[in-house]
């Protein structure tokens, strides 16, 4: 089968979906409402968790949205998108992967919720800023690199890039983020969003209806 990859416009699956277009895979995109495990309650039947991204390509199921990204450059390779064992800067690839969801995208996730999507009786305010400094802080370090690189690992665009990506492009759209983002995180991401691979994915997920 070829992969088949479930997401909602602008979450986390939105780094899978860049990585397949980055490979120009054919591949099937299933948009669903967001948050699907409530609004589209037939798909804790495929994915129990109830989160987006879900993948499969017949081999295997995954639903975390750096591993598949990786997933899908080792398997679709050889790809320059992807660093190797025997390169230098393999363990910061690595590290920049890990990186880009357990410490980035988590803060984002707790802002995201306390401070926009919860009702108004449920918000927390405290628990929304801490975690946007937490968030803050962190960016630093993704900062610092960009000073001295145009590419997070290995002097060239990889799945690092899209994983440190695709957690500059959510801070962009959630207002509370927006101030947190430096000007040299801003022109990376302005690098980022000008590749081609990046546009045909923002195109998918728009041109893709809702199921």
């Amino acid at each position: 089968m070829k992969p088949t990859l479930y997401h909602c416009r602008n979450a986390r699956s939105f780094r899978p979906l860049w990585a397949m277009e980055e490979l120009g895979l054919d591949y099937e995109l299933i948009n669903l409402p967001f948050p699907p495990r409530a609004l589209h309650k037939q798909y804790l039947e495929i994915n129990p968790l109830g989160t987006v991204p879900f993948f499969t390509d017949g081999r295997t199921k995954m639903t975390e949205s750096s591993a598949i990204c990786e997933y899908l450059g080792r398997m679709h390779g050889p790809t320059d998108l992807v660093v190797s064992p025997d390169e230098p800067a393999f363990g910061s690839y690595l590290n920049w992967m890990y990186f880009s969801d357990a410490t980035l995208t988590f803060p984002q996730t707790l802002v995201l919720r306390y401070e926009v999507l919860e009702a108004k009786s449920r918000r927390q305010p405290q628990v929304a800023d801490d975690y946007r400094l937490w968030y803050s802080g962190r960016l630093r370090a993704v900062d610092t690199h960009l000073e001295h690189s145009m590419w997070m690992a290995a002097d060239r665009f990889t799945m690092a890039d899209i994983a440190i990506g695709y957690a500059l492009l959510l801070s962009t759209v959630i207002p509370p983020l927006e101030n947190c983002m430096t000007s040299t995180c801003k022109e990376y991401l302005s690098r980022l969003k000008a590749r081609d691979g990046f546009k045909r994915a923002m195109k998918r997920q728009k041109e893709t209806p809702v199921v």
